[in-house]
């Protein structure tokens, strides 16, 4: 028995996660085209399985109806293996490990698998994906579990490379924490930070032998308005990230209570 509390804690959790798509579809303005019209798709499903997934975990929370999120994640699955066949094309099975479609696939197929295989609840002969919540005397359980246990596995597997991502050094500009624009030089110390675009510094290696220098020239600054307008605020990439790292857990959980 999961006490609802915590239900209601991962029920909250993906709200907050809409709540935060929304305004990344809002703020990137994606019907206007460009860079971020590519990956709009990525912001909307977000925001379509956070809000189907508060609804499962909590009655109360449920909009539309479970033959509705079936079309819905059918065409969401069908579009991701789309996209993970044309990187597939360029990159071969390194769009399975590393690519940014591969996990919102295993994500919108986890999701279809729930609607479809969920069979009778427990208690209450309520019927399909109707809420967890109440003690959890509304919840159903899955057909084919072991299919069950290898979609958490992958999505727990995602969620840990995710992380991984996000603190590791030399990560790719999709998942990184580095916004753009910002300088990549090395700290020096010892030495008085350059007067101005293009002067020269005259810096002392203090491993090396005293007398030996090194001359570098500095680029010029760049204008804090030159920066991509997706590299802070809501737009960073590692909030769209940390979205899908909430999601894959919730999922994940939600798929073992039900196995």
């Amino acid at each position: 028995m999961i006490p609802s509390w915590i239900l209601d804690i991962f029920a909250a959790i993906m709200l907050l996660v809409a709540v935060v798509s929304a305004a990344r579809l809002a703020a990137a303005r994606p019907w206007g085209g460009g860079r971020r019209a590519a990956l709009a798709d990525i912001d909307l499903a977000h925001l379509l399985m956070a809000i189907a997934m508060a609804g499962m975990l909590v009655a109360s929370l449920q909009t539309l109806p479970d033959g509705a999120w079936e079309a819905v994640f059918a065409v969401m699955t069908a579009w991701f293996a789309y996209r993970v066949l044309r990187d597939a094309q360029v990159s071969g099975v390194r769009a399975l490990a590393g690519g940014h479609c591969a996990p919102h696939l295993i994500h919108a197929g986890a999701m279809l698998y729930m609607f479809l295989a969920v069979a009778a609840p427990i208690a209450h002969g309520s019927g399909g994906m109707s809420g967890m919540g109440g003690g959890m005397s509304g919840m159903g359980t899955l057909e084919l579990p072991f299919l069950a246990f290898l979609f958490a596995l992958a999505l727990v597997g995602y969620s840990i490379w995710d992380l991984d991502q996000l603190s590791g050094p030399g990560t790719s500009g999709h998942y990184s924490l580095a916004v753009a624009g910002a300088p990549s030089a090395p700290v020096l110390t010892g030495v008085g930070a350059p007067a101005g675009p293009g002067a020269t510094a005259v810096l002392t290696e203090p491993a090396s032998h005293p007398m030996v220098t090194e001359t570098i020239e500095t680029a010029p600054e760049v204008p804090p308005a030159s920066a991509p307008a997706d590299g802070t605020g809501v737009l960073a990439p590692w909030v769209a990230t940390g979205c899908r790292i909430a999601m894959g857990i919730t999922m994940a959980f939600m798929l073992v209570i039900m196995i």
